[in-house]
């Protein structure tokens, strides 16, 4: 009785284990610009801030770690690697809907996920790297 108890416990222990490694793993593994980011930005930010000069907005261009993380007229920057919490794109991208100051606009591309914005914000406490486009 009391051997089969404990090996009921340490079936447990084991499970409980195996179910909770896998997460501790996968929130520090590395993030890579071009698989994980690239992506976001180019679907939800790049139409606006990205290598079109005709539609680029606030002098920002987000596809260039230059004008990512430099600092904009009103002083602020959108990306400020280590510290999510004085990168601008992170407050705008996790504003609320009725906030002018949302990006995307309401009005504009889908709203990024949460999942989205939680990998933002792992990449830039990981120092935001930038990688050269494959192409």
């Amino acid at each position: 009785m009391c051997c089969n108890m404990l090996s009921t416990s340490m079936t447990r222990v084991f499970a409980l284990l195996a179910a909770v490694v896998p997460c501790a793993v996968s929130a520090a593994e590395k993030v890579s610009f071009n698989d994980d980011i690239r992506p976001i930005l180019s679907n939800h930010c790049f139409t606006c801030h990205g290598p079109d000069s005709t539609t680029r907005e606030a002098n920002l261009r987000l596809d260039q770690r230059d004008s990512a993380i430099g600092k904009a007229e009103s002083g602020l920057r959108a990306i400020v690697p280590g510290d999510v919490a004085a990168s601008e794109l992170i407050r705008r991208v996790s504003a609320a809907a009725d906030d002018d100051e949302r990006m995307p606009p309401v009005d504009g591309a889908k709203p990024l996920t949460p999942q989205q914005i939680a990998m933002l914000k792992s990449w830039i406490e990981q120092g935001a790297e930038y990688q050269p486009h494959w192409a």
